[in-house]
């Protein structure tokens, strides 16, 4: 799945597309919340109230047509595709870089968040629909373990990527700072919204992955150390841009 450039494309702007699409129907998502007997408290925050009270106001028909904790299950289920988007573009970014040292270990702990929070999003939202069960509170401890992994994990990485300089720095830096943004973020719009960061740092690389690579459909992509300085696990210096992939390499003099 990882090995064909044809895939990776489609991965990478999978990855740019659900990032954006979190969004913006992930405020929609923490709209519903407010109405709910838990989100209810959200609104004693001065920004969130700010912005939710006009908008549940405007966009009341998109929110009343069923009881709040329908409306607000249903909604949730967007954010499956951002979690899935984030968690292939990263094994893509994670094959290319072939990482070592503390980065390879800051991997490891990332890709166990991603891959937990996929989880504890399809079990909080595809295992309930217009009421909670008995399987919510289980869904609910594999969703917060699994985020927390992956807050720890993402600020090791951009850590890690900060040290080897790697390119798109606008990655590492989201990245780095997902804890505070996440924070800040929580100040504002509902839990889902927080791992937004994330999810544009990995649909930045994403949309370079899906610009840079050969229009050929059938190629296997190259190894890390042929794909551009940035991507590079040790950051070695020489490495050719993805352009020139394609073009047989000159014999050393």
């Amino acid at each position: 799945m990882f090995t064909s450039a044809h895939n990776e494309r489609v991965i990478g702007r999978f990855a740019w597309v659900s990032a954006w699409f979190g969004l913006v129907l992930g405020q929609l998502h923490a709209l519903s919340r407010h109405a709910t007997a838990d989100g209810k408290e959200d609104l004693n925050l001065p920004l969130t109230r700010f912005w939710s009270d006009p908008a549940r106001t405007a966009l009341r028909p998109l929110l009343d047509w069923a009881n709040p904790d329908t409306v607000y299950l249903t909604y949730g289920k967007i954010w499956l595709p951002v979690f899935a988007g984030l968690t292939l573009c990263a094994f893509v970014l994670h094959r290319r870089r072939r990482p070592a040292g503390f980065e390879k270990w800051a991997w490891r702990v990332a890709l166990t968040g991603y891959v937990g929070s996929v989880a504890g999003v399809f079990c909080d939202y595809y295992t309930q629909f217009t009421g909670y069960n008995a399987f919510f509170d289980v869904a609910f401890v594999i969703t917060t373990v699994a985020a927390l992994i992956t807050l720890i994990g993402s600020t090791m990485l951009g850590i890690a990527l900060l040290r080897k300089a790697f390119t798109p720095p606008a990655t590492s830096w989201l990245l780095t700072l997902s804890i505070p943004l996440a924070i800040g973020i929580l100040q504002i719009t509902s839990m889902g919204s927080a791992i937004l960061p994330i999810a544009f740092a990995f649909a930045i690389v994403g949309r370079q992955i899906a610009r840079e690579l050969p229009a050929d459909t059938g190629a296997v992509s190259a190894p890390a150390n042929n794909f551009t300085a940035g991507f590079s696990s040790a950051g070695t210096a020489g490495a050719p841009h993805t352009r020139a992939l394609a073009q047989p390499q000159q014999p050393a003099e």
